[in-house]
């Protein structure tokens, strides 16, 4: 099964493998939201996608860092 929305930990650990130099607390929810969805193992309608859900990702990216 492929990442959903709502999957935040594990899109974060994907997002800190294929970006390691970048600090997430700079990054623009519309840059977050693109590269979410470019991600091979990301398999979820792209129009769920809101800030709040945004956040989450960020938030938990900003963590394992």
């Amino acid at each position: 099964m492929g990442l959903k929305w709502i999957d935040s930990q594990d899109i974060a650990l994907e997002l800190l493998e294929h970006y390691p130099d970048i600090e997430p607390e700079t990054l623009r929810f519309t840059d977050l939201c693109e590269w979410v969805i470019k991600l091979a193992a990301f398999d979820d309608d792209p129009n769920h996608c809101n800030e709040r859900v945004l956040e989450a990702i960020q938030a938990r990216w900003i963590d394992e860092k």
